[in-house]
């Protein structure tokens, strides 16, 4: 009874610090967002690097907001994340790289591309449990209203 007690009051605490690290994620991404979004307005030009950068805001406030919605943080989304920020040193550092560290930084982007194509692959082709079970039930929805 005491076990059971702590084990859920530990849960709840780790859920607490998890929903309060997410909210300063998303906070800090917001407030990176609107620096970045004036400087653009500062400079009076918007570039490549800046709409990458955007993006990749974007892509992090997608992420924990999936993440606070089902609890779930699939890994395709970091890997995303990941080639939109090496896309983004590749347009602005490229007048700097030289050819090597391109061609590592190319074939990582592949290399991470990849890597979601074989997730999303066993994803479909070996879905989780509970896949199956939301796929079923939603279904017998379009089934009911049908």
């Amino acid at each position: 009874m005491l076990r059971t007690r702590t084990v859920n009051y530990s849960r709840r605490t780790l859920h607490l610090f998890e929903g309060a690290g997410l909210i300063v994620i998303a906070l800090a991404t917001i407030f990176a967002g609107y620096q970045e979004t004036m400087l653009m307005i500062h400079n009076g030009r918007v570039t490549l690097a800046d709409l990458l950068l955007m993006f990749l805001y974007l892509e992090i406030l997608t992420m924990v907001g999936l993440y606070f919605e089902s609890g779930k943080l699939p890994v395709r989304f970091p890997l995303y994340i990941a080639m939109v920020a090496m896309a983004r040193y590749v347009t602005v550092d490229i007048k700097e790289m030289d050819n090597i560290r391109l061609m590592g930084v190319s074939a990582s982007i592949v290399l991470i591309a990849v890597a979601v194509l074989v997730i999303r692959y066993g994803h479909v082709r070996y879905p989780y449990l509970e896949d199956l079970e939301d796929l079923a039930e939603a279904s017998k929805k379009t089934n009911l209203r049908d």
